[in-house]
């Protein structure tokens, strides 16, 4: 499915309600693998968490959990630890190109039992489920987070404990915190010093109802669409005032790009800044959130705002290499991109190309990411239906804010 969008008025104005939150998702689904007394409400929509759920609830011995790089994390983990339960995890073409011996060997440290079905270092995965009594692993701090939250949410679980010690300076710090503030609100005892986490076993917990926090990385396109927009006010629903989802730090990044947040009875109402004059350069160290790099780099071409890029040596090993195609796609538009193998440079030519179609690699922060332009010029957005992975309302959405969108 291809969409051809634009914004005949450019003024984007209406209230949106977002989906839970996947990060906070996909790990209160794991941990209510483990303590079923935990009941979740406002769960991810996204392909991501169906599939994680599905996995878990999986009597099969293969489960192919397609391009969810969260659930191959996070079930790698839970499955080599569940004793007695032998089963092969797989996914995607892509999947199968994604890196997990990292994890792989920091589960097998413990004492799991897995191993390479093809390619070592790759899935699919074959997994032998057993009983851990080890209770201490080291690991490159600047690996993705995801791997080390997986970790941390069989820990409770493991007759032992876990202690995780991370070596060097550590990835994404906010999703780290974001796993430990979650084990912390079920009452399970943890700890986070300097380059340690400790966490404590625990066989149950109090019953629970978990209300999740709509999601922020899906609240950026609309940040981009005000800053795009010639008048805008957007409001979204569920979010909160002191949020533990490191994509929050949104807020202040588009103050740059001229987008007033205020919070209000669990809304955030988005508007532009009165007066305000866009820079003609930014420069942001993103190696805490690189998943709003796309994002913020189409919202500063739409924008003419230059912009520098850095600490983004996780976004090659994502759902593509997202590095070369934001390069590839954004100079079809008549920019310049230089990349690294940890930032994006990006050059503007002072105008944007019009009619251009985006491909987006499978990959759901693609297509989200390029739609605001559609409020500059007409865009067409190929394989669109791949929002599905994160945000599955999107186009709807987009809509409703009075976008106009052509299927073919």
């Amino acid at each position: 499915m291809k969409i051809k969008i634009n914004h005949p008025t450019r003024r984007a104005h209406g209230e949106l309600t977002i989906t839970g939150s996947k990060s906070e998702s996909n790990r209160l689904l794991l941990l209510k693998a483990v303590f079923p007394q935990i009941e979740i409400q406002n769960l991810s929509n996204s392909d991501d968490s169906k599939v994680t759920q599905k996995g878990l609830n999986s009597k099969g011995n293969v489960i192919d959990i397609h391009h969810a790089g969260t659930a191959m994390r996070f079930l790698t983990a839970y499955f080599a630890t569940r004793p007695q339960k032998e089963i092969v995890l797989t996914g995607s073409q892509r999947m199968q190109k994604r890196p997990i011996k990292l994890l792989v060997e920091a589960l097998n440290s413990l004492g799991a039992d897995i191993t390479y079905q093809k390619e070592v270092g790759f899935p699919p995965l074959i997994i032998n489920g057993r009983e851990i009594t080890k209770n201490l692993v080291s690991l490159p701090a600047n690996i993705s987070s995801q791997y080390i939250s997986a970790l941390m949410l069989i820990a409770p679980s493991l007759k032992n404990g876990l202690t995780i010690d991370l070596i060097g300076e550590i990835t994404s710090v906010p999703y780290i915190k974001m796993t430990q503030s979650i084990l912390c609100k079920l009452g399970l005892e943890t700890a986070f010093v300097g380059n340690k986490i400790t966490i404590q076993p625990k066989s149950s917990i109090d019953p629970i109802c978990w209300n999740i926090e709509s999601d922020w990385s899906s609240a950026s396109y609309f940040y981009s669409i005000v800053a795009l927009a010639e008048e805008s006010e957007i409001t979204l629903k569920s979010f909160l005032k002191e949020s533990t989802q490191g994509d929050a730090v949104l807020s202040k990044i588009y103050e740059k790009l001229g987008v007033k947040t205020r919070n209000i009875d669990g809304k955030i109402k988005l508007s532009k800044i009165e007066g305000f004059s866009p820079p003609n350069y930014i420069s942001l160290n993103l190696k805490n959130t690189p998943d709003l790099a796309q994002t913020i780099v189409v919202t500063c071409l739409g924008m003419n705002v230059e912009c520098k890029l850095r600490g983004l040596h996780t976004l090659k090993i994502k759902e593509t290499d997202r590095l070369t195609a934001l390069k590839v796609e954004i100079e079809k538009l008549g920019a310049t991109v230089k990349i690294t193998g940890a930032s994006l440079e990006l050059v503007n030519s002072g105008k944007i190309n019009t009619d251009i179609a985006i491909d987006t690699y499978n990959d759901h922060r693609m297509a989200m990411a390029f739609a605001p332009l559609g409020l500059k010029v007409p865009i067409t957005i190929n394989n669109a239906g791949v929002v599905s992975k994160s945000y599955p309302n999107f186009w709807d959405d987009l809509i409703r804010i009075d976008f106009d969108q052509k299927i073919f």
